[in-house]
């Protein structure tokens, strides 16, 4: 029983260094204006302000969130290198397919090209955006003072927010908020 407790607590130390040293490199694989926010786009918007931003989806094709108001939406804030993000991406996926009333994004602080990546590998049918790493200062601007990720937001058609989940979702009870909007 120890030595379980010991490897799922050592298990746990590694992954949290491993994500670590990962953010660490992308973010130091950024020079100087790579992936930062083109005016008009994330950083020149005020960060609360969800609907102000415009932001590129994984093929480069800048998308405005003003386009998803009058219905309600579920915005996710993800990494692939973020394991509760992964590890809830098929059940976000599965609620988008059971909630056709309510628009799903995912927004990722990551770069472009891991996302697509990670997308061959586990397709979603939502949109996924990119905010790369400034996208940390979006959800604080939006109430995740820590800046944690997963980080999920459901949105009533009027735009206000109606639930924030910091942390990896529980399908059954998000499902529960979403019920509203059938």
């Amino acid at each position: 029983m120890k030595r379980r407790v010991f490897l799922s607590g050592a298990l746990g130390v590694a992954a949290m260094i491993g994500g670590g040293w990962f953010a660490w490199r992308e973010s130091s694989r950024m020079g100087p204006g790579a992936e930062r926010a083109a005016p008009g786009t994330a950083a020149a918007a005020a960060p609360t302000d969800l609907y102000a931003l415009t932001l590129p989806d994984l093929s480069g094709k800048p998308v405005a969130m003003e386009s998803f108001r009058g219905k309600p939406m579920l915005v996710n804030f993800w990494a692939t290198w973020c394991p509760p993000c992964v590890k809830e991406m098929p059940d976000l996926d599965a609620l988008h397919k059971k909630y056709p009333g309510v628009h799903f994004v995912g927004i990722g602080i990551d770069s472009a090209d891991n996302m697509r990546a990670f997308s061959e590998k586990v397709p979603v049918g939502y949109p996924l955006l990119v905010a790369g790493h400034g996208g940390i200062d979006i959800v604080r601007g939006l109430g995740n003072a820590a800046g944690g990720l997963p980080f999920t937001l459901i949105f009533d058609a009027d735009g206000t927010v109606s639930r924030k989940v910091l942390g990896q979702i529980n399908p059954d009870d998000l499902a529960r908020s979403l019920d509203r909007y059938t």
